[in-house]
């Protein structure tokens, strides 16, 4: 007896239509820190060597598009540049590289196992009690219950007639995400700066779509250490700088302390040892080996930051043993996580931990 086995019937792309091209596209932006005229320079080289185009759909015809789709400006100097349309889409495309088993759903909060004041309804029905704020109170149930009880003609409610609709709690996470952009995201010949701008945009676009009401901050360091904004993360580059790792980790945390949410933590992401840090205004720099005095004001910050219950993951892309120990000495001391993980793996590593960590409330 023969057995088929029916699935959906995705046709291959044809050569040379938009939707290859944009694929191909917006690939290559993120190689090119968002300059679309480097990247269409590339993509015509590209079709120079492998014909990507046809006859009848030249990258011409596809720039048009680009245009006429609002992903793609061009001033009076023909020079071009994308649009937020464009970086949403390129966000997007990092969300379905790296996740792609992620399936969106609803508000994307993260129920936990107690009622009470929360901000989602609940169905459950129960009578009122000392301490339940008004807000609960159900007020069609209370009423008729007070009509039943009392009757109509001489109305009058009393706190046996009253109900309360229970609220579920939701919790939201503030997490901070910390890019490592000095000079060894790009050493040795490897990229390593694209695939932590692919997994920063995956995770960003993960939040506004499945988690709107968690909040993340960006930081990179160098040198120094700044905030971002999401829209500039195509952007990003790496400098001729060191790595302060401290002033990251002092950044993060005083973002963190703003946030309200008793569910905070920092993902850090780097390949190299921490190599700097400020002084009394000055930088102090030893790029040969671990310096100790850089090094105990890393693992200080460490401490400090887990009795403020903030937990600190640390995404590793090197596999120097001497590295590797630090970040051991680094998580242990904040009694964080670490993972060591290769640049393919980088992003699937990162979501497993932040939906895990989703489902702690840190108290």
């Amino acid at each position: 007896m023969h057995h088929f086995k029916f699935s959906k019937f995705t046709p291959p792309e044809e050569k040379g239509s938009y939707e290859s091209l944009e694929k191909l596209f917006i690939e290559l932006l993120q190689y090119t820190a968002g300059d679309a005229n480097e990247a269409i320079t590339w993509l015509t080289e590209l079709d120079k060597q492998y014909n990507i185009t046809t006859p009848q759909y030249g990258i011409g015809d596809f720039i048009n598009d680009l245009k006429a789709k609002g992903l793609l400006n061009e001033d009076e100097d023909k020079n071009f540049s994308i649009t937020p349309k464009a970086e949403q889409t390129i966000r997007k495309a990092s969300l379905d590289e790296i996740f792609g088993k992620l399936k969106k759903a609803g508000k994307g909060t993260h129920k936990t196992t107690k009622t009470g004041i929360g901000d989602e309804t609940s169905a459950d029905i129960r009578p009122w009690q000392f301490g339940d704020s008004h807000e609960q109170v159900n007020l069609t149930n209370s009423i008729r219950n007070a009509q039943v009880n009392h009757g109509i003609d001489e109305f009058s409610m009393t706190e046996d007639d009253l109900e309360v609709q229970e609220r579920e709690h939701k919790s939201y996470n503030a997490t901070v995400l910390m890019i490592d952009i000095s000079h060894s995201m790009i050493l040795y010949g490897e990229d390593r700066i694209t695939p932590a701008k692919k997994t920063a945009m995956a995770l960003a676009e993960l939040i506004k779509t499945r988690y709107p009401k968690d909040m993340l901050d960006i930081v990179v360091f160098g040198d120094d250490a700044w905030p971002i904004s999401i829209k500039d993360l195509p952007y990003l580059q790496v400098g001729p700088y060191h790595t302060n790792t401290s002033a990251g980790l002092e950044l993060a945390m005083d973002l963190l302390r703003r946030r309200k949410t008793p569910n905070k933590q920092i993902f850090m992401i780097t390949d190299g040892k921490p190599s700097c840090m400020k002084l009394a205004g000055q930088y102090y720099k030893n790029s040969f080996g671990l310096d100790k005095k850089i090094l105990n004001n890393v693992l200080n910050l460490a401490g400090q930051a887990r009795r403020l219950n903030i937990p600190i993951t640390t995404f590793m892309i090197a596999q120097d043993s001497y590295l590797q120990q630090f970040v051991r000495d680094f998580t242990r001391t904040n009694n964080g996580r670490a993972f060591y993980s290769s640049l393919n793996g980088l992003g699937e590593f990162m979501f497993e931990d932040y939906i895990k960590n989703r489902k702690k409330t840190v108290r």
